[in-house]
């Protein structure tokens, strides 16, 4: 994609590419800081330097996605889903949220903003990737390189089968 499709004004709730797509990564960011007990965590996002391309943005996403995966591998307790992260608010303060909380809101955040990315490429010349069946082993084959690419295998992801 070009980048001035990547920046072209689009439909959505964040109107381009480029400020879907840096508005994941600071809000990845903010939580990830949050996970791991950073102090600065809020700088994290009211700081955020927006890239301005998308393979700037790729490589920065990527790094953070590896630094989020590394968080998740390490978890060992039984206990951690309940463990209590401190989220600095701003404005409203700070309040506390059980891990596990943390995880819904940010993958399902994900999940809700790369959607909306999935509707913006039907309207260019990029065919949007297949969503459906990604998890299904009978589809494993098609998905290797991207589970590769973060250091999973599809026997990972559905063990037993």
């Amino acid at each position: 994609m070009s980048a001035g499709e990547f920046h072209a004004p689009r439909t959505s709730f964040f109107p381009s590419f480029a400020l879907t797509l840096n508005h994941i990564l600071a809000v990845d960011r903010y939580f990830l800081a949050a996970l791991q007990g950073d102090a600065a965590m809020r700088a994290q996002f009211t700081e955020f330097v927006p890239c301005d391309t998308a393979a700037v943005l790729a490589e920065a996403q990527a790094a953070t996605d590896l630094r989020l995966i590394a968080f998740c591998d390490a978890l060992l307790s039984p206990d951690d889903p309940a463990r209590e992260i401190v989220l600095d608010r701003g404005a409203r303060g700070f309040h506390r949220s059980p891990l596990a909380h943390i995880y819904q809101h940010l993958f399902m955040h994900q999940t809700h903003h790369r959607g909306q990315l999935h509707a913006m490429l039907s309207g260019t010349a990029v065919a949007p990737p297949p969503l459906d069946d990604f998890l299904l082993p009978c589809d494993a084959a098609d998905h290797a390189a991207d589970l590769a690419a973060v250091g999973w295998t599809s026997a990972q992801l559905s063990p037993g089968v």
